[in-house]
C-alpha cells in the first residue's frame, strides 16, 4: 500500500493538507521579512504528494543546512532540537562565522542572500545601552560590532529591532500620549476582581491554560483596566486551595441537607488512559433534582471484577454516609458484567437499594445488537467495508473516486474504515462512519463505477465487477438508507436521554416509544418486523428491573383519567408479572415492620388515585423553547405530592418518594480526558495530581451547577501547560 494516504477521520483530508502547507508558507515569507520566528530562515515548508494522483498526503520541514525533513506539526519545538541543541553539524559552523566589518552588500545581490540565511538566530546577551559604536548609526554599529548582536535575518532585521526598541520604551512608559490607562482599583475591588478571574480560570479547566495569565496582552489588559498583574503560580497556589475549601463545603453542606441520595457511576466501560488506569466519575444525584460531584476515581482496568467495583462502590458510599448508610438508597451505573453483578450483589445485600444500568447505554447496546442479529444490517454493512477496502488499496480508483467527488460534492475524501475493520464484529460507532461516508458519496461512486477508463482497467478484477453490481443495484441504497434511518432513531433517544436525564418511572414508556417509532419504521421501508421486535424485546429483558414498574405505577405523571373523573394508576398498560414486580419491590423496600401496611396503601392508590386537581397540577407540561418538545414544568413535584397531599399513604409514601427522584441515566458531566492525560503522566508527582484533583472538583461543581449536560469528547488543552511540555516546573 506504498503511497497510499493513512485512513483519516477528519473530513477533507487533503485540503487540509494543502492549507496546512499554504499557511506554513505565508508565515515563513512573513518571518523572512522580519515578522516572524527566527528559525524560518533555516526551515522549509515542503509539500509531500502520492505520485500517482498528485494528491496531497502530508508537510514536512526541511533544514536548508543540512537538508534533513522533519514533521511540521511543531516547528517551533524542530527548531529548538535541530537547531539550538547542535543537532544539525551544518548549524553551529554558521552561527560562528564572523560577520565582515566592510559595508553591508547589496541586499538583493545572491551573497547578501546567503550570508544573511547563515547568521546567529538568537540573541545570545541582551542589549546593551553602552555601545562601544554608540557613534555609529544603530544599523552600522550593529554591523560593525564584532562581539555584540547578532541577528537571524540579517539586514533587514534592524528595522524590526528598531520596532522593539521604542515598544519597549512604551511599555516602560504607560502614560505616554495616547494611551489611556484606568484608575487603579481599591484592595477589595481588585481582590474581587481576581477571584471572579481565578473562577473562570478553575471553570474551564482543560479549555484555558494558566499561563494565559502572564501574556504580555493580557497583562496589558489588566493594566488597562486598573487590575494588578497575576501569576500562573498565584492562580494554582493558595487561591486554588482556597476556592477547593470553599466549593467543598458547599457541596458537603447540600449533602448534609438531604435526606437521601443516589450515587451515579460513569466510566466503568469507558477506554482506559494510555497508563491502563480506568477513571470513573462518581456524583450524587440529589432528590431536589440537583446534583453534586464527588470525585474521580482511578481503578486498574487489567484487574477489574465484580468484587473490586463492589469494593469502590462501597469505598464511595461509605465516605459519603459515614455511618448511615441507608441515605444512599440507589445506584445508576453504565455496567458491563462485572459492574452489572456488583450492583446486584450490592441490592441483594442492601434491601433498601435500588440499583439500575444506564439506559442509555442500554439503547447504544440495541445498535449492536441490530448489527449482530439482523440480516439486512449485516449485508449493508457487509457492502459498504468493501467500498472502503476497495477505494483505500487501489490508487487509480481512489484518483477517480476522488475527481467525481469534487465534481460532485465539492470535496475530496476517503470512505472511513473502522480501525479493526479486518475483526468478525467491528466497533459499531465507527461502522457507522463508513455507512455514512458510502451514503454520501453514493453519486461520485456510480460515475466511478461507470467511468470508461475505470471499467478498462478493472476489467479483469472481480471485485471491481462485484462493487458495479452493488452500485447499479437500487435495493443496496434504498437497504442502507434504512438501515441508517433506523440508527438515527436510536441515536435520536440516547441524544435526548443525555440532555433531558430522564428518571426511572420513564423507562417503561421510553421502551414503548421506541416500540411505537420502530413499528413506523417498518411500515416505511417494508421491512418484516418480526424479528426486529424480538432484538427490542431481549434489550429489553436485560435492562429491565422492577424498580422501573413500581416506579412507573407511584408516578403521579402517568395517572389515566377514568370514566368517573378519578386519576388512576395505569396498571392496565403492565403485563402480569410486572404488576407482581411493583408488590415485591415495594414489600423490599418498605420498613419490614410497614411491608403489610404498604400494600395495603398501594390497593388503595390502585382503587382511588390523586385528587383530579392535584394530578393535572403534577402534568402541567410546557414547550422546551430549545428543543421544541413538551417537558414537565415541575418534575419535583411528582415527588413533592406523595410527601404533602397524600399524607394518609403514610408507608407507601416512604417508598414513593425514594423511588421517584432516581435517574435513569450515568450521564451528568463532561469527561475532561485532557486533564487527567496530563495528571497521570508518569514524571508528574503527587502534587500534581491532587491540583489537578481540586480543578476538575471545582469544574465539575460549576457544570453541575449550571445543568451543563455531558458531551464525550476532547478538549483542546491542558490547564498547566504554557506551550511547552517542559514547563510545568512549577506546580511542583
Amino acid at each position: 500500500m506504498a503511497g497510499v494516504i493513512p485512513g483519516r477521520e477528519e473530513e477533507q483530508y487533503a485540503s487540509a493538507v494543502q492549507k496546512r502547507y499554504d499557511g506554513l508558507i505565508t508565515v515563513r515569507n512573513k518571518a523572512i521579512k522580519g515578522k516572524g520566528a527566527w528559525y524560518w530562515n533555516h526551515l522549509e515548508p515542503i509539500l509531500v504528494q502520492i505520485a500517482d494522483t498528485g494528491v496531497a498526503k502530508a508537510v514536512k520541514l526541511r533544514c536548508g543546512l543540512c537538508s534533513a525533513t522533519f514533521s511540521a506539526s511543531n516547528p517551533s519545538r524542530t527548531a529548538s532540537e535541530h537547531l539550538k541543541r547542535g543537532t544539525c553539524p551544518n548549524f553551529t559552523a554558521a552561527i560562528n562565522r564572523p560577520i565582515p566589518s566592510t559595508p553591508a552588500p547589496n541586499p538583493s545581490s545572491n551573497s547578501a542572500r546567503k550570508r544573511s540565511a547563515l547568521i546567529m538566530p538568537a540573541f545570545p546577551h541582551p542589549i546593551s545601552r553602552k555601545s562601544p559604536a554608540t557613534s555609529l548609526p544603530r544599523s552600522q554599529a550593529l554591523r560593525s560590532a564584532p562581539n555584540q548582536l547578532i541577528l537571524s535575518g540579517g539586514k533587514e532585521d534592524f528595522g524590526a529591532l528598531a520596532v522593539l526598541e521604542d515598544n519597549v520604551k512604551k511599555l516602560k512608559n504607560p502614560g505616554m500620549k495616547g494611551v489611556t490607562v484606568a484608575p487603579a482599583l481599591s484592595k477589595s475591588q481588585s481582590e474581587a476582581a481576581l477571584n471572579l478571574l481565578a473562577d473562570w480560570l478553575y471553570e474551564s479547566t482543560g479549555t484555558i491554560s494558566f499561563s494565559s495569565v502572564e501574556h504580555p496582552k493580557f497583562k496589558a489588559f489588566l493594566h488597562q483596566v486598573g487590575v494588578p498583574p497575576v501569576s500562573s503560580k498565584d492562580i494554582a497556589g493558595a487561591r486554588l486551595d482556597c476556592k477547593y475549601e470553599e466549593v467543598r463545603q458547599e457541596s458537603e453542606g447540600k449533602l448534609r441537607d438531604a435526606m437521601f441520595f443516589q450515587l451515579a457511576s460513569d466510566g466503568w466501560k469507558k477506554k482506559p488512559l494510555a497508563a491502563g488506569e480506568l477513571l470513573v466519575n462518581m456524583t450524587v444525584n440529589l432528590p431536589n433534582g440537583n446534583s453534586l460531584f464527588d470525585r474521580v476515581v482511578s481503578v486498574n482496568a487489567t484487574t477489574l471484577s465484580s468484587d473490586s467495583i463492589q469494593e469502590t462502590l462501597e469505598g464511595t458510599i461509605t465516605s459519603l454516609c459515614h455511618i448511615c448508610r441507608e441515605r444512599c438508597v440507589g445506584i445508576v451505573a453504565d455496567t458491563d458484567k462485572c459492574a452489572a453483578k456488583a450492583l446486584q450483589d450490592l441490592e441483594f445485600r442492601n434491601h433498601w437499594m435500588v440499583n439500575v444500568s444506564c439506559q442509555a447505554q442500554g439503547f447504544n447496546s440495541l445498535l449492536k445488537d441490530f448489527n449482530k442479529h439482523l440480516s439486512l444490517f449485516r449485508s449493508v454493512t457487509s457492502e459498504c467495508l468493501k467500498f472502503g477496502i476497495f477505494f483505500r488499496n487501489k490508487a487509480p480508483a481512489i484518483a477517480c473516486l476522488h475527481q467525481y467527488q469534487r465534481q460532485e460534492l465539492g470535496s475530496v475524501r476517503l470512505i472511513r474504515l473502522p480501525s479493526d475493520w479486518q475483526s468478525v464484529e467491528p466497533q459499531f460507532p465507527q461502522l457507522m462512519l463508513t455507512l455514512e461516508d458510502v451514503l454520501q458519496s453514493a453519486r461520485p461512486l456510480e460515475l466511478t463505477i461507470t467511468d470508461e477508463s475505470f471499467k478498462l482497467m478493472y476489467a479483469d478484477d472481480s471485485e471491481a465487477r462485484e462493487l458495479m453490481e452493488v452500485v447499479l443495484d437500487g435495493r443496496f441504497w434504498t437497504n442502507l438508507e434504512a438501515v441508517l434511518s433506523l440508527v438515527k432513531i436510536v441515536r435520536e433517544m440516547v441524544h435526548n436521554m443525555e440532555v433531558e436525564r430522564p428518571l426511572i418511572s420513564q423507562c417503561l414508556p421510553l421502551w414503548d416509544d421506541l416500540r411505537a417509532r420502530v413499528k413506523d419504521w417498518c411500515l416505511r421501508w417494508a421491512v418484516d418486523g418480526s424479528l426486529l421486535e424480538d432484538v427490542i424485546q431481549r434489550r429489553f429483558n436485560k435492562n429491565y428491573h422492577p424498580a422501573w414498574s413500581a416506579a412507573y405505577i407511584l408516578d403521579p405523571l402517568y395517572l389515566l383519567k377514568d370514566n368517573s373523573g378519578r386519576y388512576l394508576p395505569p396498571y392496565k398498560s403492565l403485563t402480569e408479572e410486572q404488576e407482581k414486580d411493583v408488590d415485591r419491590l415495594i414489600t423490599r423496600l418498605a420498613v419490614r415492620e410497614e411491608a403489610h401496611i404498604a400494600l395495603m396503601e398501594l390497593l388503595k392508590w390502585r382503587s382511588d388515585g390523586l385528587d383530579p386537581l392535584y394530578a393535572q397540577a403534577v402534568q402541567v407540561k410546557d414547550r422546551d423553547p430549545i428543543t421544541g418538545r413538551l417537558k414537565t414544568v415541575k418534575p419535583q413535584t411528582r415527588r413533592l405530592v406523595w410527601e404533602t397531599c397524600l399524607s394518609e399513604f403514610k408507608s407507601l409514601s416512604k417508598v414513593a418518594v425514594r423511588l421517584l427522584f432516581l435517574h435513569a441515566t450515568s450521564y451528568c458531566i463532561k469527561r475532561n480526558w485532557s486533564i487527567w492525560r496530563w495528571a497521570f503522566r508518569n514524571e508528574n508527582t503527587k502534587l500534581a495530581l491532587d491540583k489537578a484533583e481540586k480543578l476538575i472538583y471545582i469544574a465539575s461543581q460549576a457544570k453541575l451547577g449550571q445543568k451543563e449536560i455531558l458531551n464525550e469528547g476532547e478538549t483542546s488543552g491542558e490547564p498547566f501547560a504554557n506551550g511547552d511540555e517542559e514547563g510545568n516546573e512549577w506546580i511542583e
